[in-house]
C-alpha cells in the first residue's frame, strides 16, 4: 500500500518571502559582525545628504538584532499574516507593510536619536488589522477596541515607565496604521480585482 503525502501549498507568498528575506539579512548580519545590519537595516538620524538614510526609513523592517528578536516578530507575523494576505491580497498588504515601516522610520528619525530595526511595527499593524477582518461595513469592532487598549495601551505605559531597547513609538504607530487600514477597508470594502 502506497502512502500519498499531502501537497504543500504556498498559501501566503508575501509573508513567506518576507520571513525568508529577513532571515537571510539576519544571517548576513551575523556574518558581518552586525556591520551590515547597522549600515543598511537600522534607521537612525544622519545627514539629509546620506542616500542610505532614505533607504533605511523602510529597510529597518527587514533587519533584526539577533535570532530571538527575529523569532519574536515572525511568530506573530507568520501566525496572522497569511489570513490578512488572503483577505486583502499580497499587493495591498505589501503596501500596508511599507507604509507602516515608513511611518515608523520617519517618526524615529524626527523624534528620537535611537536606532530602530525590526518588524515589530509591521507585527503590531497586523495585530490590530486582524481584529477588523470580519467586520460588517460601518461598524467598529469591539475586538479592535480591546486590542487597541491592550496592545497600544501597554506600549504607551512601557514607553514612559521602562527604559529598554524596544521602540514603543514604532509599536504604537504600527497599531495606529492597523486602525487606519482596518477602518478604511471596513468602510470602502475590498476590490478583489486589485488585490
Amino acid at each position: 500500500m502506497k502512502i500519498q503525502l499531502p501537497k504543500i501549498e504556498v498559501n501566503s507568498p508575501l509573508i513567506i518571502w518576507y520571513a525568508a528575506i529577513c532571515f537571510v539579512i539576519l544571517l548576513f548580519g551575523y556574518a558581518t559582525g552586525g556591520t551590515s545590519t547597522m549600515q543598511l537595516f537600522t534607521c537612525y538620524r544622519t545627514s539629509l545628504s546620506d542616500p542610505l538614510m532614505y533607504f533605511r526609513l523602510v529597510s529597518h523592517a527587514l533587519g533584526h538584532s539577533d535570532i530571538s528578536h527575529y523569532l519574536n516578530n515572525f511568530f506573530l507575523i507568520m501566525l496572522i499574516g497569511p489570513m490578512l494576505e488572503e483577505k486583502y491580497g499580497s499587493k495591498r498588504l505589501l503596501c500596508m507593510m511599507l507604509i507602516t515601516a515608513f511611518a515608523g522610520g520617519l517618526a524615529n528619525v524626527l523624534i528620537t536619536t535611537d536606532g530602530l530595526l525590526g518588524a515589530s511595527g509591521v507585527a503590531f499593524m497586523m495585530i490590530v488589522l486582524c481584529s477588523c477582518t470580519s467586520v460588517n461595513s460601518g461598524k467598529v469592532p469591539l475586538t479592535m477596541i480591546i486590542v487597541v487598549i491592550l496592545y497600544i495601551g501597554k506600549e504607551a505605559v512601557a514607553g514612559v515607565a521602562v527604559q529598554d531597547n524596544i521602540s514603543q513609538l514604532t509599536h504604537i504607530l504600527g497599531g495606529i496604521c492597523g486602525i487606519v487600514f482596518g477602518m478604511y477597508y471596513n468602510q470602502h470594502g475590498i476590490d478583489k480585482n486589485n488585490a
